[in-house]
């Protein structure tokens, strides 16, 4: 942490600390800023350094956004029809980026590929179905109607995130969302959600 002309300024190391995100995905947010709105960096010493009450204000939005559309789901079209990256996000209703995340380190019950195809630059594209993109959104947030979206108290996993805050309020989010999963099961990434929730409904700052 800095200070300039009198205000809090935090590197990557500092967000990931505060926020329990990794590098990786806090570099994803800062890459995809011309659409999300990320605050602008500051270079100091050849680093990147974010206005913190900026980056907090824009986060709390941000985070609220990503859990709305992580409950909400496109229940359109051919369930059996295998879609790309770009149209699985959709259904989703999610950034094109998280299921580039999801390939990376999937989360609990995030369902293999159909198939797979080669591009000529070597990368490969996985490509699933609607019904394994409902199933999963089904499973992870226990919503079931279509059209609706999840509500706090239907997931049991908001009670067991709030409780483990209550338990440790001190605590960091990172351990908080390792702990989580370590005591129930899944991808860390996963219990992150609930634990940004669980923090938001106690009032307590992010740390």
């Amino acid at each position: 942490m800095k200070t300039i002309d009198g205000h809090p300024y935090a590197n990557r190391d500092d967000l990931a600390e505060r926020s329990g995100y990794s590098r990786a995905t806090l570099a994803a947010m800062w890459r995809d800023r011309a659409t999300n709105n990320h605050p602008a960096a500051r270079t100091v010493d050849r680093g990147l350094y974010w206005n913190l009450e900026e980056w907090e204000a824009w986060f709390a939005t941000y985070s609220k956004k990503q859990r709305d559309q992580m409950r909400t789901v496109d229940r359109s079209g051919d369930p059996d029809e295998e879609l790309p990256p770009a149209a699985q996000a959709r259904v989703l209703g999610v950034d094109a980026s998280r299921i580039t995340q999801y390939g990376k380190k999937p989360p609990a019950n995030w369902p293999a590929p159909v198939r797979t195809e080669t591009l000529p630059s070597g990368r490969v594209r996985e490509y699933r179905t609607r019904r394994q993109l409902w199933d999963f959104h089904d499973t992870t947030n226990r919503a079931g109607t279509a059209g609706r979206a999840a509500k706090e108290g239907t997931d049991p996993r908001f009670e067991q995130a709030a409780q483990a805050l209550a338990e440790e309020p001190g605590r960091p989010a990172a351990e908080l969302v390792a702990l989580l999963a370590e005591r129930h099961g899944g991808a860390p990434n996963t219990w992150r959600p609930f634990v940004t929730e669980a923090r938001k409904n106690a009032s307590q700052p992010e740390d």
